[in-house]
């Protein structure tokens, strides 16, 4: 499915024996360190040109100090990129030149799409240049989401759309990504490939 694949029938790796375009998708709960290991993978990854897409688009003063919070930890090497709905278009803008991208969070991305439009069709088509754009991403993207699935059912129609919106984005990217990593309390589990 759009995968750039060698003679062997595997993904092509840099000099590092990284897959040039290695997919990581980062799920956990909230609070549960998947932005912070999402990140530090991230830095691992690519010592220069990296690229931040932020998907939070701040409505007070409290979620303010929470993004200024976040760019003091990324640190002035990171490239920040504030898209709140088209984010496969600052990924098809940065994939040559970049040498590691992370997007956080795909569930504000998903809160952000709903604002905008509640067409199904206009969703289905979003969630399919996301996956166009991460298959033909030259360098690794990491992605990170919040698990929507382990709470409680929402009490009212709009919270349970987000949620089975959100929970649906989390299963198409999770189907395409190379590694999916679950964070809990802080610790990281690798759910694909499994072992």
């Amino acid at each position: 499915m759009g995968e750039i694949i060698n003679i062997q029938g595997k993904k092509p790796k840099d000099s590092r024996g990284v897959l040039k375009n290695q997919i990581t998708f980062v799920v956990g709960g909230c609070r549960s360190g998947k932005s912070s290991f999402a990140l530090d993978q991230a830095n691992m990854t690519a010592r220069e040109n990296k690229y931040f897409i932020a998907t939070s688009v701040p409505t007070d003063s409290e979620m303010e100090k929470r993004v200024e919070k976040h760019q003091q930890e990324r640190g002035e090497n990171w490239h920040t990129i504030e898209e709140p709905v088209r984010i496969h278009e600052k990924i098809n803008q940065c994939s040559q030149k970049a040498g590691v991208i992370l997007v956080d969070c795909l569930t504000l991305w998903v809160s952000n799409l709903l604002f905008h439009s509640n067409d199904q069709a206009q969703f289905d088509k979003a969630v399919k240049d996301l996956e166009i754009s991460l298959n033909k991403c030259e360098c690794p993207v990491f992605l990170v989401s919040n698990e929507v699935g382990t709470g409680i059912v929402p009490e009212n129609k709009l919270a349970r759309q987000f949620r089975d919106l959100a929970g649906f984005v989390n299963q198409r990217v999770a189907k395409i990504a190379d590694r999916v990593i679950m964070t809990v309390a802080g610790i990281d589990i690798q759910i694909k490939p499994g072992p």
